[in-house]
């Protein structure tokens, strides 16, 4: 390495340093005692360094502790309120990275995890690995804005097995009043936070998952948001008034119409280049606002035309098919994100059992590696955001 390059790292470093200390000074007030300061800062460092492994004890030994005692202390017993940092974070994206063309991704990811004491642990299918596994299931609002991408909410999904025994919640420090609720519900209250903190944004895009529920289409369309929401094969739509309004599947009404006009178009960029599909689609009879219209998409693999996945969007009627395919790409920019969090800031690599420790952990999580800067391949987190 030469001079002019020590010189450039050591400049970044610099930056780097300005921009923690600045996203500190954000939350520090949410501290009450100063040694909780210091340490919530050196958590956030922690998760930031090049350590292998993020978890207590690797994260103590960088920050030149005998132990993580303290660091459990922070995610535990300390006085600190972590919807409050969230919040935060929310006021910090707004000022940094708004944009009214941003889009909204709701997305969930697993962290597998071993026995049965971790709150909201269940066996329950992860994507992660593709199957039903034993894990916790968090919920994600992410941000995907010209300048980069960013987590902005969390929820942990409770199933019922956890929520119909009290002794169970009591155990891992879940709130008395906390009931069950839908990973539905979780996105519809996560949406309902960003709208409060008049976040701008122009789309919201979820797999099929979200996509199924009818109370978060109408959510949305009752507040003019557009939407391109993936549905199952056997999502129902309703045809028009030739057919007299009878209902069928998506890949049933697909199979009647073959001579749709099929489009090549691109959904963004990916490790390899464009991520190139056949796209149709064709207007459905749905209750819409003024101007606005429904569709049914449907996105065909070109190595193996019978792989589909399909598509209800309600938007303006003037947006056309190449924006409707950028919209819906925006979720893998988020899973890449996701699993960089996982791989190199430490997301699954918590140890804690608890409620507040969950939640706690993602608050802090949020504030340091969450954006994935425009143009790069690294999360950089709100600091990156700040330092432009």
């Amino acid at each position: 390495m030469n001079m002019q390059e020590i010189k450039e790292q050591e400049e970044a470093a610099g930056r780097w340093a300005e921009c923690l200390d600045e996203v500190h000074a954000r939350i520090a007030g949410r501290f009450a005692r100063s040694e909780q300061r210091q340490r919530a800062r050196a958590y956030l460092q922690g998760l930031l360094s090049p350590i292998e492994r993020k978890n207590g004890w690797q994260l103590a030994e960088a920050a030149g502790e005998a132990n993580p005692y303290g660091y459990q202390e922070l995610l535990s017993r300390a006085l600190w309120d972590a919807d409050e940092v969230r919040d935060d974070v929310l006021d910090l994206v707004k000022e940094k990275l708004a944009d009214p063309a941003a889009v909204v991704v709701i997305d969930e990811t697993g962290f597998v995890k071993k026995g049965t004491k971790s709150v909201g642990v269940a066996p329950q299918y992860s994507g992660t690995v593709d199957k039903i596994a034993n894990c916790q299931i968090g919920v994600f609002l992410a941000y995907a804005a010209e300048k980069g991408q960013v987590l902005l909410d969390r929820e942990l999904y409770l199933p019922q097995e956890w929520t119909n025994d009290r002794q169970r919640c009591q155990e891992a420090g879940v709130p008395e009043e906390v009931e069950f609720a839908t990973k539905l519900v979780l996105a519809r209250h996560m949406l309902e936070r960003a709208l409060e903190h008049e976040l701008p944004f122009a789309w919201v895009t979820a797999d099929s998952v979200y996509g199924a529920d009818y109370h978060l289409r109408r959510f949305l369309t009752e507040h003019h948001i557009p939407y391109v929401l993936a549905v199952a094969p056997n999502n129902q739509v309703r045809l028009g008034w030739k057919e007299g309004y009878a209902s069928i599947r998506v890949d049933e009404w697909l199979t009647r119409h073959r001579r749709l006009r099929w489009h090549r178009l691109s959904a963004g960029w990916g490790s390899k280049g464009p991520r190139l599909f056949d796209w149709a689609w064709w207007k459905m009879n749905a209750e819409v606002p003024q101007g606005w219209q429904a569709w049914i998409v449907v996105r065909r693999s070109i190595s193996d035309p019978s792989e589909l996945v399909y598509y209800r969007v309600c938007a303006p009627k003037e947006t056309t098919l190449q924006q409707i395919v950028l919209i819906a790409g925006q979720r893998w920019k988020v899973e890449e994100a996701i699993e960089r969090g996982k791989s190199e800031c430490g997301l699954d690599q918590y140890e804690v059992r608890s409620w507040t420790g969950w939640y706690r952990h993602y608050s802090e999580y949020t504030l340091d590696r969450s954006v994935v800067v425009k143009g790069t391949s690294v999360i950089f987190g709100i600091m990156a955001v700040i330092r432009e």
